[in-house]
């Protein structure tokens, strides 16, 4: 069994994890849900992206809102077939938690149970009528290399680069690239010039627009299928 972070988060104002290991919130205080759909989703051009085996993958699973907004927008697309959706997490975080993160967004919190109670009873991959999950526990920059996924889109979630560097280095966002489908995309909240530039460096063709809340900018990006050839 892998280790939970249990006890590793603590709350503000009673509703907004936040996590004692890197100094960060799991997701906005603003509006979590409301971010997750302004970034990762219309940022990676979701739902209207969305086909039979559409496979999104993500670094840092959290609190599993990103999935289960994800799916959510899969439902109410009507999209065929199941999501599939890889996400890597090095410290995840016990059902409870995850619950008492998503209660704060009922429409989410309506259809997470089934995915939490499996995951309550040890599963890291979950598979029901719409969805098809795994969860890989451990260091993406070990893990990631070794696996053979191809994403369509990537939700590039991992604390802010600088109390969570290890999630952002140039080596790890290569192997994104290398793992991403021809014409895939990612998103993600920060435009640090760093990430950027590695992402550029990666064959992403990097873009800057504006972020959620009193975040100014966020980035997006297409793989450059002929940069890569």
């Amino acid at each position: 069994m892998d280790q939970m972070a249990s006890g590793l988060i603590d709350w503000q104002g009673g509703a907004t994890p936040h996590s004692r290991r890197f100094g960060d919130c799991y997701f906005s205080d603003l509006d979590g849900l409301a971010e997750t759909r302004h970034v990762f989703l219309a940022g990676n051009d979701l739902p209207a992206r969305f086909a039979a085996g559409f496979h999104i993958a993500e670094l840092g699973f959290g609190t599993g809102l990103n999935m289960f907004a994800a799916l959510h927008a899969w439902r109410a697309a009507g999209a065929p077939g199941r999501l599939r959706f890889t996400s890597f997490e090095a410290f995840p975080l016990p059902a409870e938690e995850m619950a008492r993160a998503l209660a704060r967004f009922p429409e989410i919190a309506a259809m997470a149970a089934p995915f939490l109670d499996q995951w309550a009873a040890g599963a890291r991959r979950v598979v029901l009528d719409d969805l098809d999950t795994e969860v890989v526990i451990g260091d993406a920059r070990t893990c990631l290399p070794r696996g053979g996924l191809l994403a369509d889109a990537w939700f590039l979630d991992g604390f802010s680069p600088a109390r969570n560097p290890e999630l952002w280095e140039p080596a790890l966002l290569a192997q994104v690239a290398r793992h991403t489908a021809p014409g895939g995309t990612f998103a993600t909240y920060t435009a640090a010039g760093a990430v950027r530039r590695a992402l550029q460096s990666a064959g992403f063709t990097v873009t800057r627009r504006p972020g959620f809340g009193r975040k100014r900018h966020m980035s997006v990006g297409r793989l450059d299928t002929e940069a890569q050839a």
